[in-house]
């Protein structure tokens, strides 16, 4: 069974355009390769022809799974994210509590992680230690070089 999973409006058209790209652009430059290496002769011996099936079938199954994503998917209304805990959406500024470096992170679903842009997952160990918790609060985070301490100093949208 399929798992519902959450994502920003504009992620969601970002996988739907992708969807429309593949089955518009793709589907056809395939189908026009499969052609042309028909044309070309003998079947049994048209490497052309078989490199040409392969990538069809390599991307009718993306589009399959592409499909399916988007079918399970869910828009998060970013407007009724609780602001007094951590969730999913949350912006949270975040201080190392042993170097008093002070970062600001944004929780985010898996599939939108971007740590260069300040996007981490809700699945990464700091996401979630993070989950659920409000500002003010202390959490220790296991890393794989150990474990940090971070103070919460705001939590908002």
């Amino acid at each position: 069974m399929n798992q519902i999973k959450y994502y920003s409006k504009e992620s969601l058209d970002a996988l739907r355009a992708e969807l429309k790209t593949l089955e518009t652009v793709e589907r056809p430059k395939i189908s026009a390769a499969i052609a042309e290496a028909r044309d070309k002769g003998d079947l049994s011996e048209n490497a052309e022809y078989d490199a040409a099936k392969e990538a069809q079938g390599l991307l009718e199954l993306k589009i399959a799974k592409l499909k399916s994503v988007i079918a399970n998917a869910r828009v998060l209304d970013e407007s009724k994210i609780d602001v007094s805990k951590i969730l999913i959406y949350s912006i949270v500024e975040l201080k190392n509590t042993k170097t008093q470096m002070v970062m600001t992170y944004t929780i985010v679903p898996e599939s939108e992680a971007d740590f260069k842009a300040g996007k981490i997952s809700v699945t990464s160990p700091i996401g979630k230690a993070l989950v659920g918790k409000a500002k003010g609060d202390v959490v220790d985070v296991n890393v794989p070089a150990g474990t940090m301490q971070f103070e919460i100093l705001n939590v908002s949208r």
